[in-house]
């Protein structure tokens, strides 16, 4: 295996750390969401319960940064949905080629997320937009989790396509250990 990829598996621990953060932003929005909605319902059918103006907003909120954090997570763990019924008829090579040109759609699809959500959120659009029962917030919140999904794809992409990598080279070192 090239030196490179020796280097690049020392950063495995920065990948770790990110994982646990987002996973612990997922639980924690996922816990704002569920105690949200319960006051809201309860405001609805317990009349000394107020129900908040805001809680569908903010609910609605909190599910698009989970769905789009959830996603950039499921990359790191391959658990995508993927398509392996001609996996079977094919040769381990033109798998191990398929599925490092699927990752690399990928991050470029997390490139393209970064760069437009950080121009969507720099417009007119996310700085003069409100939420309407939360005037003094900025809608920038809510499109900010454009390029977060990117950046959080693009960093558990990277860490795919150097393991989709790797795997070339395996059969490399096991010829040189058999001889």
């Amino acid at each position: 295996m090239p030196a490179f990829l020796q280097s690049l598996k020392k950063i495995k621990p920065v990948y770790d750390a990110t994982y646990q953060v987002i996973l612990f932003i997922c639980k924690i929005l996922l816990i704002a969401d569920i105690i949200i909605t319960i006051w809201a319902v309860a405001g609805r059918y317990i009349p000394f319960i107020t129900d908040p103006s805001w809680s569908e907003e903010l609910v609605l909120t909190f599910m698009v940064y989970m769905a789009v954090l959830s996603a950039a997570l499921a990359i790191r763990k391959r658990g995508h949905i993927r398509m392996t019924a001609f996996d079977r008829y094919l040769s381990p090579m033109v798998i191990k080629i398929s599925d490092l040109i699927a990752d690399l759609a990928v991050l470029i699809l997390g490139i393209v997320l970064l760069v437009y959500g950080i121009k969507l959120c720099a417009s007119p659009l996310s700085s003069l937009g409100r939420y309407i029962s939360l005037p003094n917030l900025s809608k920038l919140w809510q499109y900010m989790s454009i390029p977060i999904a990117g950046a959080g794809m693009i960093i558990f992409e990277l860490e795919q396509v150097i393991l989709r990598i790797e795997a070339f080279y395996e059969k490399d070192e096991e010829r040189k250990e058999e001889k």
